[in-house]
């Protein structure tokens, strides 16, 4: 057993809400690769990955706490916010649950991307109702134009799984790009209308679909020749919306 697998293994014990994931020899190799050098293109091209699953009983109450409003909520997870929800008095129902997520994928990250330290992050939570997703899109580091690719992790409570890019985007052919474009910019191609577009990529899974209450790690940040920043986009919700919470959390490179 490794170095990395034996802190991994050792993790457990710490989390509040998430339970680390088993690996397969092919991600431990993936993994190290990262934590050696996160800016490794190719290693992200096999990006995202689940690293943890929320615990039944935690997934479960967030869900029920986000089934109880009818708008949606996001909330900037900064210096701020802790003071306002940690300083005095308890904190609301969600705010507790985004900062044991918070400290878990901290916990995580210390072992698997040691050099990652805390740039931003937000959560979300209510009735998703938008007729249309915000298009394809990565997430950016605009504060740090000098970025390239970080780290960053993603959960969907229960419902609303988010789609995702697969593949090296550099081997894409012109149709896929066009299509691509559809996503986007959300607009029509000779391809077809976007609604159309994002069923066919499904169906050919250059798109696919992360698992609701799980912890995905991705990239984001600025992108260079060295990385290549996950582009992804929101399930589009039923008529009528859909209930359920979304946590992110970004990280910079020291």
């Amino acid at each position: 057993m490794t170095s990395l697998q034996q802190a991994w293994a050792a993790l457990k014990p710490r989390l509040k809400i998430l339970e680390p994931l088993p690996f397969s020899s092919g991600h431990w190799s993936l993994l190290e690769r990262l934590r050696n050098n996160f800016n490794d293109r190719e290693a992200h091209t096999h990006l995202p990955m689940p690293i943890a699953r929320f615990r039944e009983a935690a997934s479960k109450a967030i869900y029920e706490h986000a089934k109880q409003f009818d708008d949606v909520t996001t909330v900037a997870v900064d210096d701020s916010w802790r003071v306002e929800k940690f300083s005095g008095g308890a904190p609301d129902t969600m705010a507790n649950h985004a900062r044991l997520y918070n400290d878990d994928v901290d916990e995580m990250m210390g072992v698997l991307v040691p050099a990652a330290r805390y740039r931003k992050g937000h959560h979300s939570y209510g009735k998703f109702t938008a007729p249309q997703p915000h298009g394809l899109h990565s997430d950016h580091s605009a504060e740090d134009p000098a970025a390239a690719g970080e780290p960053i992790c993603i959960a969907r409570i229960e419902t609303l799984g988010t789609h995702y890019l697969a593949g090296d985007y550099r081997a894409y052919d012109p149709e896929t790009q066009s299509m691509l474009k559809a996503l986007r910019y959300w607009i029509a191609v000779p391809e077809g209308e976007p609604e159309n577009v994002l069923d066919e990529l499904l169906k050919r899974e250059t798109l696919k679909t992360i698992p609701v209450n799980h912890v995905m790690l991705m990239v984001a940040g600025n992108g260079s020749e060295k990385s290549q920043v996950t582009q992804h986009i929101a399930a589009r919700p039923p008529d009528g919306g859909s209930h359920s919470a979304f946590f992110q959390r970004q990280y910079k490179l020291t």
